[in-house]
């Protein structure tokens, strides 16, 4: 079994600034993709960033030099940066891991969500 536990959401002003952590905790070997996704009231959950076990990272469109992903391998948690916030940004967030367990079975994992609100 693993879970992912998030921080670190919460009330902002457009302009500011929060940081998301997420720690994968469990029978875990080793987790490749670690991610971050939101979902807008009335909207798709979309992707908002991800990053290899190597460090490689890609972003969506609307957050690309504004929000920055991060992870500690030690620690098995992922981070999101995010910096100038805007309205838009407001949204539930979930990170996500692609794990391979101590008994080598593969697993896709979602963090139960942290809600962003940013205000004008």
């Amino acid at each position: 079994q693993v879970h992912m536990v998030e921080s670190g959401g919460g009330l902002v002003q457009a302009g500011g600034s929060l940081r998301l952590s997420c720690a994968a905790s469990g029978s875990i070997f080793s987790i490749n993709l670690m991610g971050w996704y939101r979902q807008a009231p009335g909207k798709q959950r979309e992707l908002v960033a991800r990053i290899t076990s190597g460090g490689s990272t890609n972003y969506a469109e609307p957050v690309k030099g504004r929000f920055t992903i991060s992870r500690d391998n030690a620690k098995n948690t992922v981070y999101l940066q995010m910096n100038s916030l805007k309205v838009e940004d407001t949204a539930v967030y979930y990170c996500n891991a692609q794990v391979v367990s101590s008994l080598g079975q593969y697993f896709e994992v979602w963090g139960q969500g942290t809600l962003v609100t940013v205000s004008s």
